[in-house]
């Protein structure tokens, strides 16, 4: 992946959005996604869970396979398709398996190698995640860095049109 680009393996630019739990990431991105996509635009979202998730139902197919000891578990149907790794995968590795979308959005991870959009809401109480004048950009409802692109939690379409620059490039 190249870092200056911050784009992945495939070609698809990533944008990480890094905020502790709380803040408001899921409800932003899921408004940020809506705006995207009707601006026509594909849209991949990789969302980090910081506690062990199950996808699969006890019972299922799949999951007996899992339970069996597969390493892989594959799902499809003729409306979607999920690779189940049953063994830790870097992250920098799963973002490079994404394609076919003009933008792959991160949610979560406060380290990694793509550009950071840093969140952070004064009535949680809560410190930056990171640093903020480490960031391409911060959504806030209080200050932020001098110098960096700031976006209130209801600056949806804003945030998404400095999004759109980014990914267009100069």
């Amino acid at each position: 992946m190249s870092e200056s680009l911050g784009r992945n393996r495939n070609g698809v630019p990533v944008i990480q959005f890094v905020a502790l739990s709380g803040t408001g990431k899921t409800t932003f991105l899921e408004k940020m996604v809506a705006e995207l996509k009707g601006r026509g635009l594909r849209v991949g979202v990789y969302k980090h869970d910081g506690h062990d998730f199950e996808i699969d139902r006890p019972g299922k197919d799949s999951w007996r396979m899992t339970q069996a000891g597969a390493d892989v578990t594959v799902l499809s149907s003729s409306e979607r398709a999920v690779i189940m790794e049953n063994r830790p995968v870097a992250p920098e590795e799963l973002a490079d398996r994404v394609s076919d979308v003009d933008l792959l959005l991160v949610e979560g991870y406060k380290t990694g190698p793509w550009r950071k959009i840093a969140m952070r809401r004064k009535a949680s109480g809560k410190d930056w995640a990171i640093p903020p004048e480490s960031c391409i950009a911060v959504v806030t409802d209080g200050p932020g860095p001098d110098g960096v692109p700031r976006f209130g939690f209801d600056d949806v379409k804003a945030a998404a049109d400095f999004l759109q620059k980014e990914i267009d490039g100069p």
